[in-house]
């Protein structure tokens, strides 16, 4: 594994609505494995590599991170925020985070010290309007770097944790990984169907980036790559754990905002089978991916699916993978992009 890449790709700056930062790291890596590129109005990159027919397959990866952003700032100098994207509020206490204005900024997460509590609101939850960011400034000097609308995200480094990657926006920097390494791995072999390569913007905001995308490529199949959760941790029961870690990777039946083809489920579930890749089924019964608009945003719809990858802690302040469901995944992905002539894609789950 190039973690020396996947710590890149993580500890890149990336807020939804300002992908800038993220989207010059991922076109410098695959400018050389695809055969054009191009960046369109909302800042989704699509890469294409042409086959040797003409239908179309596309593969998305959203490149954005949950983040922050500056709402407010007081007499002090202390800034208020707000949420882009969503955040589990009990796991900021006092947590770094990056303000991305004129210079980056180190800030810190604060709220109300524990010693000057009541009894009710230490048994309380802190909610995300009662934390504030302290740059340790005078309004004066924050005044020179910062202002009302400077994106801000997490500071954390990535680490090898046994035989995990522990690091902030795993959510969905480890597809950002997993798809440039996959393109790396294809480029001296010839695909079968044209493939459209997309790296998408504002997934964490709803979404926003697949819908625009999935409306120009319109494809014939999609194939969605993004986290889902593994709650394989003490006190979880069997039926809510969704994935486990080191289980192999994920194949989307469904989540929140998709039911996806089942021609597709089959297909990815045959193509793991063949290439002996270990992996799991996913139903995410909250929460939504850009499968969602893959699927349906297509002038006539699109045959579409997901390989998910199970993560720990996500939405949190550091989220964990197992590197050999990165590795399943990468695999997965690789050979259903080259043995799509091989399944008879029709509705007959007979054929199959």
């Amino acid at each position: 594994m190039n973690i020396e890449l996947l710590k890149a790709v993580c500890e890149t700056p990336g807020a939804p609505g300002f992908e800038d930062r993220i989207r010059t790291l991922i076109l410098h890596e695959i400018k050389d494995l695809v055969d054009s590129y191009s960046i369109d109005a909302m800042g989704n990159i699509l890469a294409v590599r042409k086959g040797m027919e003409s239908k179309k397959v596309m593969v998305t990866a959203h490149m954005d991170e949950i983040s922050f952003i500056v709402t407010h700032i007081d007499d002090d100098g202390f800034l208020r925020f707000h949420t882009l994207g969503g955040f589990d509020p009990k796991t900021l206490t006092s947590q770094r985070v990056i303000v991305h204005g004129r210079k980056d900024l180190i800030g810190v997460m604060g709220s109300k010290p524990i010693h000057l509590m009541t009894a009710e609101e230490r048994n309380k939850v802190a909610q995300i309007q009662d934390y504030f960011i302290d740059l340790g400034m005078t309004k004066e000097e924050v005044l020179k770097f910062v202002e009302v609308g400077d994106p801000i995200t997490r500071e954390r480094t990535t680490i090898e944790m046994g035989d995990c990657i522990n690091a902030k926006s795993l959510d969905n920097r480890i597809s950002v990984f997993i798809l440039i390494e996959t393109l790396r791995e294809l480029k001296s072999q010839a695909l079968p169907y044209d493939l459209a390569a997309v790296f998408t913007v504002q997934e964490e905001v709803g979404l926003r980036g697949a819908m625009v995308s999935a409306h120009a490529v319109d494809a014939d199949f999609g194939i969605n790559l993004d986290t889902t959760i593994a709650f394989d941790v003490p006190g979880a029961k069997p039926h809510e754990m969704i994935t486990s870690l080191g289980k192999g990777t994920a194949i989307k039946i469904m989540d929140g905002s998709v039911i996806c083809d089942h021609r597709m489920v089959r297909y990815l579930k045959k193509t793991a089978g063949k290439h002996n890749i270990t992996w799991q089924p996913e139903i995410l019964t909250a929460g939504g991916t850009d499968t969602a608009y893959v699927q349906r945003m297509g002038k006539k719809g699109t045959i579409a699916g997901a390989i998910s990858i199970p993560t720990r802690h996500i939405h949190q302040v550091i989220e964990m993978v197992h590197k050999q469901d990165v590795r399943n995944s990468i695999e997965l992905l690789k050979f259903a992009l080259l043995d799509f002539p091989t399944f008879a894609w029709g509705w007959d789950e007979r054929t199959n």
